[in-house]
This record gives structure tokens, C-alpha cells and sequence, in this order.
């Protein structure tokens, strides 16, 4: 069999047709070593480990986390063969491994933010009392998920939440988290507040809320920014460079509404100091009436008008906390097997539906099923 006669050129590029088939990406991890940054805009560096090293290069708006010599990080990437025939890896992705060097390059990342002023207080927004649209970023099957609405529905309820179902750790869990960003700060009518969440986990899971591009897109949002990341001793630079940060996720449902029953005692302590206030003053009036009884009976009744209109103020806020009312309003709760319906992907055609309104309760077939954009 005669061997082809192929030119530098056309070996090389068999070579990267090769490559390309077998390992169109490849994930590795090693140490960096011999790491710069060329004309502002070339990375390159060598991952080695105790019996081989390879060439890296990337393009620095791909690098969303400070590296150095030293530091131990994993790669996604593509294997190539240069025109000059050097084989090398062109890197997508970059997340840092190990505690040590997730700290490193935390710190690193951290001083150059804020130096730029992103951590600084005085651009930091207040979050909106009791919102009633909030747009959720988290993974849905996650316990942090759960805790959250949990939370927010136990403490106040009522209360529309979008979710954008993203990874929350690992390789291009940043991206989506960034893109889910970007949705809801271009929506038509944008949320009052943008909540992202995860529960705790290892330095590894949780470095991902140090991607530099993320830290961004929290610091650049329109709509005001809570996270709750981690456990209470974990924090991140997405926690520094949000309006609120939460402690955890249930913080986060905690600093979001109030305690509806918490609201209603202090109304039931308001109506209870109002009628006291009546009553003294009333005793008041009487003694007064009995030197100057027209003066007084004028008074009397202008205290009576007020005070009942301002109790009348205060039924109408503890009104407000009835669930009946907002059925009223023309509201109506669904249940599947008596399980709450809050998404599309909870029904499918053909399930039979128990809706709840104010004064009726309907039986209903599901013939179609869609999801709002």
C-alpha cells in the first residue's frame, strides 16, 4: 500500500480533522505554570502535572477567574495542533479546584472588583416592601429552591414568582445563570426584584458565584438583586456584588416579606391601643362635660368620627390578610389530587382538575397545555 504525500500544511490540518472527530472537547485539570496575559488580549499558559505538560491558550475576555503560577485548576477545551506544529489546548472554560486555589483566586478577583468600585454601598438599591412579581434564578430540583418558596409562602403568600430553572454548580453553570440574568432584564415588564439562590455545598460547588462575567451581570442588573448563596459563613462575590445578600436561602424569603402573622398582631395591638386611647379620652370628655357640655359634646364627637375611621382603616389592612378576599378579586387556586398546581409542567392534557373559586367549586378536563414566554 502506497503511503499519501501530504504537504506541513495538509498534515497539519488531517491532524486537526482528526482531533476535531475523536475529542471535540476534552476536560482536564492540572497546575498552571509560565501564565501571561499578551497585548491585553492572549492568555497562555502550561498545565502540567508530575510527568507531562501541555500548552493552553485562551482569549481574556474567556477568563472569569484570576489565575496565577501554582494554582490548580480544570480546563474545558479543545486539542489542536498549531501551524508552527506545536500541539496545544484552546480553552473555553476555566474553573478553579481546590480549596487554596479557590481562595486565591477569590482574593485576586475580589481586589480588582473593587478597586473598579463594583462592591461599593453607595450603588447598592433597597429591595421593594412586600413585592408582588419576583424573578427567581435557581435550580428547581434543589433543596435551596424548596427552602425558598417554602418560606416566602409560609410568611406571606400571594406573591407571582417566575423561575429560570439554571445548573448552579460545575462547568457552564455561570453562563446559564448569566442568561437567565439577561431574560429577565429585558422582559417587557420587569420584575420588582431578582432573587438567585442555591443551597450550601463544597468550595467547589459554591465557586461558581465567583465567575467574574457573573459578578458582573449582578452588579450591571436593571432589576434589584438579592442572593442567597450557601450557607450563612459561605460568601461569595455575587454576594458582595448584590444590593441584599441573604445568608441563605430561606434568609432571602425572610428579608423579601413580611410575617403576615406578625403583621396582623401589630394591627390587633393598633386596634387594641385605639380603642384604650377612645376610652381614656372619652372619660376625659365626661369630666370636661360636666362644666362646659356643648364644647365638649363637639369635641367628643369629632374624636368619635376619627377614631372609628381610622379602626375602620385598620379592619380594612387585616381584611387585606383574608385569603378569601383575593379570591374575591377574581383569583382561583387549582389543585391536582389535591396538590396546589404553580406550573404548566405540573398538568397534562386530559388530567382532572379541582378549581376553587369564592363562592363555587368547579370540576375542569385539561384539553390543552402552554407556556407563556
Amino acid at each position: 500500500m502506497e503511503l499519501p504525500i501530504l504537504s506541513v500544511s495538509q498534515l497539519i490540518a488531517v491532524v486537526n480533522q482528526t482531533l476535531e472527530f475523536a475529542y471535540p472537547s476534552v476536560i482536564v485539570e492540572g497546575e498552571v505554570a509560565s501564565f501571561k496575559v499578551s497585548k491585553g488580549k492572549f492568555v497562555f499558559f502550561d498545565l502540567k502535572d508530575d510527568e507531562g505538560v501541555v500548552n493552553c491558550f485562551m482569549m481574556v475576555y474567556q477568563l472569569r477567574h484570576a489565575l496565577e503560577d501554582g494554582m490548580r485548576i480544570k480546563i474545558i477545551a479543545q486539542p489542536r495542533l498549531t501551524p508552527w506544529g506545536r500541539f496545544s489546548l484552546t480553552v473555553r472554560e476555566v474553573m478553579p479546584v481546590g480549596e487554596g486555589t479557590i481562595k486565591r483566586a477569590f482574593e485576586l478577583l475580589r481586589q480588582k472588583l473593587n478597586k473598579e468600585g463594583l462592591f461599593d454601598p453607595a450603588r447598592k438599591r433597597m429591595l421593594p416592601h412586600v413585592p408582588q412579581r419576583i424573578g427567581l434564578i435557581a435550580s428547581v430540583e434543589s433543596a435551596g429552591y424548596a427552602d425558598f418558596l417554602k418560606i416566602l409562602d409560609a410568611r406571606w403568600g400571594d406573591v407571582l414568582v417566575e423561575v429560570a430553572d439554571v445548573q448552579v454548580q460545575g462547568m457552564g453553570a455561570a453562563s446559564q445563570i448569566i442568561i437567565a440574568i439577561e431574560h429577565f432584564n429585558q422582559m417587557a415588564e420587569l420584575p420588582e426584584v431578582l432573587v438567585i439562590v442555591r443551597g450550601g455545598g463544597s468550595a467547589e460547588d459554591l465557586a461558581v458565584f465567583n465567575d467574574e462575567a457573573l459578578v458582573r451581570a449582578i452588579a450591571a442588573s436593571r432589576v434589584p438583586t438579592l442572593v442567597g448563596v450557601g450557607h450563612e459563613v459561605d460568601t461569595s462575590l455575587a454576594d458582595m456584588a448584590a444590593d441584599v445578600r441573604a445568608a441563605t436561602p430561606s434568609n432571602a424569603a425572610q428579608l423579601l416579606v413580611p410575617d403576615r402573622h406578625a403583621v396582623t398582631r401589630e394591627l390587633d395591638q393598633r386596634e387594641q391601643r385605639l380603642y384604650q386611647r377612645l376610652y381614656h379620652q372619652l372619660e376625659t370628655v365626661q369630666r370636661l362635660l360636666r362644666n362646659t357640655p356643648e364644647i365638649m359634646l363637639a369635641r367628643l364627637e369629632s374624636a368619635v368620627v376619627e377614631h372609628k375611621r381610622r379602626i375602620h382603616h385598620a379592619q380594612q389592612l387585616l381584611k387585606q390578610l383574608d385569603p378569601s378576599v383575593v379570591l374575591r378579586r377574581g383569583y382561583a387556586l387549582v389543585y391536582l389530587n389535591n396538590k396546589l398546581i404553580k406550573k404548566a409542567n405540573d398538568v397534562k392534557t386530559g388530567d382532572l382538575l379541582t378549581i376553587t373559586l369564592a363562592r363555587a367549586i368547579l370540576k375542569a378536563e385539561v384539553t390543552h397545555v402552554s407556556t407563556k414566554k
